[in-house]
């Protein structure tokens, strides 16, 4: 069994966990996702199954799609809404902000900017996991890295509001993100808050995309052994995680050879090392090669074809 397989991941569940449960429900220990998904959030996980797995390197920095919920009034040590409240920190007067004091906070925030990882993330200092030290009471410090953030912006509800007041204490701001791989929308959050001089976490993540996957893409863990009982379709082709690259179609010799990890020559160029999709003279995805300009040679090296 090989493809790519979108799941629409639950609240509560981590990554690892939606992988465990997919192994089983397949009996195909060959699973894994793509990127991490907090197990407060919910939408788009990315699986590959079986020979797809050879793909993740593809797939590892695509674009992000989300949808969140920033509540407005304070912080909490995991920058959502299942940590502890943190002390201090102005609250929020929410009947005096307009939307836009809003988008002003947002400005800064657009565009290529840099992150300091929280600590509550799955992200490796010195060998280990970032919130494994934060359970034991441990902050180290950590290194901003660079991020692109291409949009982000206000959501209104139905009725046209950009604010929901909860109470006298916190109000929730609905917000669209798109930003690169690596990018941690709790910390969006948090700064949005400080820029409104205020304390924020997320009060709900929904990944709405990654990469060319959206949610009109994903089944849910619930259908999941309903539809391989039935013998339906549920798997997303090999090649659907290489839209990005170009491609060449081999003769059946050159198929041939190519299966065997050999070299093949190609009458198109691209750039030096550029990596290639190979299909087979059936229109099969073979394997991903690299350009070799001096040589106008295709070098395979990632084998895809089914082993006999």
């Amino acid at each position: 069994m090989d493809g790519i397989l979108i799941i629409d991941k639950p609240e509560g569940w981590t990554s690892h966990d939606v992988v465990a449960r997919v192994r089983r429900v397949l009996r195909e220990k060959r699973v894994g996702h793509t990127g991490t998904l907090d197990p407060f959030a919910t939408g788009v996980l990315v699986l590959l199954v079986g020979r797809a797995t050879r793909l993740a390197q593809f797939l590892a920095g695509a674009e992000k799609e989300y949808e969140a919920t920033i509540r407005l009034g304070f912080a909490t040590d995991t920058g959502d809404l299942t940590g502890e409240r943190r002390a201090g920190g102005e609250s929020v007067d929410c009947s005096t902000l307009k939307l836009e004091d809003l988008e002003a906070a947002l400005v800064p925030l657009r565009g290529e900017i840099e992150q300091v990882p929280p600590m509550y993330s799955a992200k490796k200092v010195g060998g280990k996991k970032l919130y494994e030290l934060a359970r034991r009471g441990e902050e180290v410090e950590r290194r901003a890295v660079p991020v692109r953030v291409s949009e982000f912006e206000i959501v209104a509800d139905e009725n046209e509001d950009v604010l929901k007041t909860n109470g006298h204490e916190t109000c929730d701001v609905r917000a669209r993100v798109v930003c690169s791989a690596g990018t941690y929308v709790r910390a969006l959050g948090e700064s949005f808050g400080d820029n409104l001089n205020t304390g924020a976490h997320l009060a709900a993540l929904r990944r709405t995309r990654a990469g060319e996957f959206g949610l009109n893409r994903a089944v849910s863990l619930e259908e999941l052994p309903t539809l391989v009982e039935e013998g339906r379709e549920f798997l997303l082709p090999l090649e659907a995680a290489l839209p990005q690259l170009p491609s060449a179609h081999l003769t059946a010799e050159d198929a041939r050879r190519a299966r065997h990890g050999a070299a093949v020559a190609s009458e198109e160029s691209w750039a030096d090392g550029a990596h290639v999709a190979l299909f087979d003279e059936r229109g099969s995805l073979l394997a991903v090669g690299a350009y070799d300009a001096a040589a106008s040679l295709l070098r395979p090296r990632v084998m895809l074809a089914v082993e006999k």
